[in-house]
C-alpha cells in the first residue's frame, strides 16, 4: 500500500474539552488511500523541536482530500498541535499500519473508549458505505464524562447505526463502563466486534466475545518513534512466545492473537 509524506495545511482546529481537540488537515494523497484503523505520523513542528513524529489514528477522511485526527493534550507535541492556526503547514507521513477488516455481510458492533473513539468514526463511516444497510449495527462509546463524548455524538449518529453510551461518572448514558453495556445487551447474531480503547477495556471486550464465540478485532496503542518497524519501540508480546511490531503488524489485530498487559 502506498505511503506519502505530505506538507499538510491546517484547515480547522476544534476544542471539545479542556484537553481534547480535533484537527482537520488538507492532505489529499493520504486521504485518498487511507483505510479505517490506519494511522499517520505527524511532525508537530516544522523545526527540530520536538524532533520525533507522533502517531495519530485517522479519525476520518473526506472526499475533498482532508483527514482528521482526534487527540488529547498530554505533552509538548500535542500542546503544539492544539495551538496551530489555520493555514499553517505540518509534515504528515502515512497512511501506516494495518487497518480493520470489514465484512459487508456481517453485523458490526463498534466499541470505543476514551481516545480509542478516535479511529471508530472512520470505521463506522466506511462500514456503512460497504453495506446495503447498517441498521443492524451497533456503536458503543465510553468516556470519563459527558464533555468528552457529547461533541462527537452527532457525527456518529449520521450513519443510522444504533448508538449507546457510557460514562464513568454517569453524566451521559450508562453509569459505568462499555463492557457493562455489552454484557447487558444481546449482540446481533453473526456479528463482528471492533474495539479500540484502554488496554483493560479491550481485554474485557475480548473476554465477552470469547465467551460468546464472537470474532473480535482490536486496535492497540503503542509508543512509536518511526512508524516503519525500524526503531522496535512498538514491540509487544503476542501468542506463542513471539513479539509483534504494532506499526507494521498492527495496530489492528485479532484480539485472540495478543497477550494482554493486564
Amino acid at each position: 500500500m502506498s505511503q506519502y509524506q505530505e506538507k499538510a495545511t491546517v484547515a480547522r482546529v476544534e476544542q471539545f474539552s479542556a484537553t481534547n481537540y480535533r484537527l482537520t488537515l488538507d492532505c489529499p494523497l493520504i486521504a485518498e488511500s487511507a483505510k479505517p484503523g490506519q494511522f499517520v505520523m505527524i511532525r508537530t513542528s516544522m523545526g527540530k523541536d520536538p524532533l520525533l513524529r507522533r502517531p495519530f489514528s485517522i479519525h476520518q477522511t473526506s472526499k475533498g482530500g482532508r483527514i482528521q485526527i482526534y487527540f488529547k493534550v498530554v505533552g509538548r507535541g500535542t500542546d503544539i498541535l492544539a495551538h496551530v492556526r489555520n493555514g499553517e503547514e505540518l509534515s504528515v507521513f502515512g497512511p501506516l499500519g494495518k487497518g480493520f477488516r470489514l465484512n459487508p455481510l456481517a453485523p458490526s458492533v463498534i466499541v470505543g473508549g476514551g481516545l480509542g473513539i478516535a479511529p471508530m468514526l472512520f470505521l463506522a463511516k466506511e462500514n456503512c458505505r460497504v453495506k446495503k444497510s447498517c441498521a443492524d449495527d451497533l456503536i458503543v462509546l465510553g468516556a470519563r464524562q459527558k464533555s468528552e463524548l457529547a461533541p462527537l455524538l452527532d457525527d456518529f449518529r449520521q450513519f443510522g447505526q444504533r448508538l449507546l453510551t457510557a460514562t464513568d461518572d454517569g453524566s451521559l448514558g450508562h453509569h459505568g463502563f462499555v463492557t457493562e453495556v455489552l454484557q447487558s445487551i444481546e449482540m446481533p447474531l453473526g456479528c463482528i466486534v471492533y474495539a479500540c480503547g484502554p488496554e483493560p477495556m479491550m481485554f474485557g471486550v475480548n473476554e465477552i466475545c470469547r465467551a460468546q464465540g464472537i470474532p473480535c478485532q482490536v486496535s492497540v496503542e503503542s509508543v512509536m518513534a518511526c512508524g516503519m518497524g525500524a526503531c522496535l519501540g512498538c514491540s509487544r508480546p503476542a501468542k506463542n512466545g513471539t513479539y509483534t511490531h504494532v506499526c507494521l503488524n498492527g495496530p489492528v489485530y485479532d484480539a485472540e492473537d495478543l497477550l494482554w498487559n493486564i
